[in-house]
């Protein structure tokens, strides 16, 4: 079963990927990264993005694991494991009424476009079907984020118009697998 002890918890690898429970460690980096205006461009709201909000963003996927025994793992790449390079998982999440998995996926702009956060989706989506067996996962983005899109699509999502919330001056597309 996924859910476990946090301390009995062990890091896994992708062929390119060390994914590990997030650490107190981790909070400068990843404060950082959630604040680095390059990884807002598609955010609806890319001023509600501070280092304080990214902050208590960090706390709750933290809080997640303890509550829970899995979630959000750092990323670091497998060949220099001493530098975060982002974040990817899955926490639990009601949509629509419906308990599910939400897939999340932020890396650094340096390793855009290698596949990286594919890579991660992938065995996030993979545990999750393997181990929370019956819960859906979802992702969700805007409708301008097509690198989002082309990442759960490619993690084995299935695009949902039917779960898209309006949220008067955005939309929240929805992807989402075995709903």
């Amino acid at each position: 079963m996924l859910e476990q002890n946090p301390g009995d918890w062990t890091p896994i690898r992708t062929p390119r990927l060390l994914l590990c429970r997030p650490e107190a460690r981790d909070e400068a980096a990843a404060v950082e990264l959630h604040t680095d205006p390059r990884t807002n461009v598609h955010h609806p709201v890319p001023a509600s993005v501070t280092r304080a909000s990214s902050s208590r963003t960090f706390h709750e996927i933290r809080q997640h694991w303890y509550r829970h025994g899995f979630g959000v793992w750092s990323v670091f790449a497998a060949a220099e494991p001493g530098t975060l390079i982002g974040f990817t998982g899955v926490s639990h999440r009601i949509i629509r009424g419906r308990p599910a998995l939400n897939l999340y996926y932020r890396y650094s702009p340096a390793v855009w476009g290698q596949g990286l956060a594919t890579e991660g989706a992938l065995e996030a989506v993979r545990l999750a079907e393997e181990l929370l067996p019956g819960l859906p996962v979802v992702a969700y983005t805007s409708v301008d984020n097509i690198g989002s899109q082309r990442t759960a699509l490619a993690a084995g999502l299935e695009r949902r118009e039917d779960l898209d919330e309006d949220r008067g001056t955005y939309l929240d597309l929805y992807l989402a697998k075995d709903w």
